[in-house]
């Protein structure tokens, strides 16, 4: 690409640290987690929610088990005034829950901020300001000085105005554009601000540290954060919290990473809403550690129900492919991602369950609200015979022998080739059922009568290519004097080489399906038949069999 010379890194480096989250592996345990869907997520939306919208999307929070919620930015509007003090004066805000509230470093706007939370219980007033490299120059044109001063002002001014109200009031400072601002100014900033709020182990203050703009590789963010965590004041008294943006699509990496550099809590969005390309995904979050074994302490159990809700209030929609949530990210259309996918589900049924060790499915489905035969399984020109035969066994109750599954598969994908669509599971189902199940044409049999003679006899009464005729031969059992009489009328050359048969259903009231592959001219044919009687759902299977290869 042209102009590349245009652009630099806009990042610093942090101080030498000891980089002990490079030694760790994994996050062994939940952080602090706040939900900002309703602020910054809701400041990114295309159409804000509306009040009720928003009081909906606050009880779905709550229900997941949020205990921190930022509800928006009370002095910026008057919706945002209104639903906090909505949420206030109805009483929607449980004991356990605290709500969180962003406000400027100016003294109106954090009066308006208090005003609009008198009456809450607990709250966290989230005061910020930027302190980058290109803020400082560009947008404020103030020296380091003068970004401290704002920041020790806006500090002092929300110590002074708690002390007028009533209520557990925390502090959270956010030096904004953190990403852009030289480590060891963050830190002094946030110091500053530290010195003024005196953090004591009944009243921790928040240092959210934000990738406002993602501008490095996520070690490079790690980094930066140990720096912090080792060098902050009041260190034990201190949250450290992260706020990730995705701007180079790195917001989990930044984030899991951040954890393992020290960090305590996390702000975030269901399904990475935010400006520009989104907030870090707190589902991708949670569910990762879910899927190594962590609680994540929020309940995504429901995942389809949280996305209908999502998609109607914020008027977004959430990408097929997004992690855990998409509607196919559980989905296989491969066919050996099927095989291995079903053969693994069959290893589970056979007791094999301590842990979750499905091939191609890194969590089990149903833990977040989806079906297996609906969301895993996709049928299309891509499938193969294990996909297409789990199909028919989880959903319909057929076992297909697998020399079965191979000519029903094959027919199947070339009916979705050449239609171009995926096949849905009725779909499959018709196309066996029409193809395999109960074939009455050219041939069909009414009634069959037996008697020992040795072997069997089997005298059949037939129809065949519209003409009703009865025929006699004995064999070996049942289905071969059937078979060896068909043989004698109709001229039909083939020989029985596979059959096998279960029950259709559990119970006193199940009936049988029967399975027959018969061999002529070389070549195989199948037949299924159904019946409340073994026998002749065996005969039904026999005649679906020469049937297919009568026609060919």
């Amino acid at each position: 690409m042209k102009n590349a010379d245009k652009y630099t890194r806009q990042y610093f480096e942090a101080p030498p640290t000891s980089m002990n989250w490079t030694k760790k592996s994994y996050i062994d345990k939940a952080p602090q987690w706040c939900s900002v869907d309703l602020r910054d997520g809701n400041q990114a939306l295309i159409i804000p929610m509306s009040l009720g919208e928003k009081l909906e999307f606050f009880s779905e929070l709550v229900r997941i088990g949020f205990k921190e919620i930022e509800i928006g930015f009370p002095a910026a509007s008057e919706t945002e005034y209104d639903f906090c003090r909505t949420l206030i004066e109805q009483n929607m805000i449980p004991d356990d829950v605290t709500i969180q509230v962003l406000t400027q470093s100016r003294e109106h706007i954090i009066e308006k901020t208090f005003e609009a939370l008198r009456g809450c219980k607990n709250a966290i007033v989230h005061l910020y300001n930027s302190t980058s490299v290109a803020q400082r120059e560009q947008v404020f044109r103030k020296s380091k000085k003068e970004i401290i001063d704002i920041a020790v002002t806006g500090a002092k001014l929300c110590k002074e105005y708690r002390e007028k109200y009533e209520g557990n009031f925390r502090f959270e400072y956010s030096p904004e554009s953190f990403t852009g601002t030289e480590p060891e100014f963050a830190l002094e900033i946030c110091n500053a601000v530290l010195d003024v709020w005196q953090p004591t182990a009944d009243d921790k203050v928040i240092i959210n540290l934000p990738v406002t703009v993602q501008l490095s590789m996520p070690h490079v963010y790690a980094n930066q954060v140990e720096y912090m965590c080792e060098n902050l004041k009041y260190r034990e008294n201190v949250i450290v919290s992260l706020h990730p943006h995705n701007d180079r699509g790195c917001a989990v990496a930044d984030t899991e990473m951040g954890l393992l550099a020290g960090a305590d809590r996390v702000e975030g969005t269901l399904f990475g809403n935010g400006e520009r390309t989104g907030n870090v995904d707190i589902i991708v979050l949670a569910m990762n550690m879910y899927s190594q074994g962590i609680d994540p302490m929020l309940d995504f159990s429901d995942i389809p129900s949280i996305s209908e809700l999502y998609t109607r209030v914020t008027r977004m929609s959430i990408y097929e492919r997004q992690p855990y949530s998409g509607k196919l990210v559980f989905a296989a259309f491969s066919g050996s991602h099927q095989d291995a996918i079903a053969k693994g589900m069959k290893w589970r049924s056979e007791g094999h369950t301590e842990h979750w060790t499905v091939p191609y499915l890194p969590l089990d489905p149903e833990d977040v609200g989806r079906e297996y035969s609906a969301d895993v399984i996709r049928i299309n020109s891509q499938s193969g015979k294990g996909g297409i035969g789990y199909i028919l066994e989880t959903r319909f109750g057929y076992d297909l022998p697998k020399k079965m599954r191979e000519s029903v598969g094959y027919l199947v994908k070339n009916i979705s080739d050449h239609k171009h669509k995926e096949l849905l599971p009725d779909e499959v189902y018709a196309i066996f059922k029409a193809n395999y199940v109960d074939i009455t044409s050219p041939l069909s049999i009414n009634e069959v009568h037996y008697v020992q003679r040795g072997g069997i006899e089997a005298t059949v009464s037939l129809e065949f290519n519209g003409r009703k005729a009865s025929a006699t031969d004995t064999g070996n059992g049942r289905l071969d004097a059937v078979s060896n009489a068909i043989r004698s009328y109709t001229g039909v050359d083939y020989s029985i080489n596979t059959y096998t048969e279960h029950a259709l259903e559990v119970g006193s009231a199940s009936k049988a399906v029967s399975y027959v592959e018969i061999i002529g001219g070389g070549k195989s044919f199948w037949g299924t038949g159904i019946d409340n009687d073994i026998i002749t759902s065996s005969i039904k299977a026999l005649v679906s069999a020469v049937n297919n290869m009568i026609r060919g």
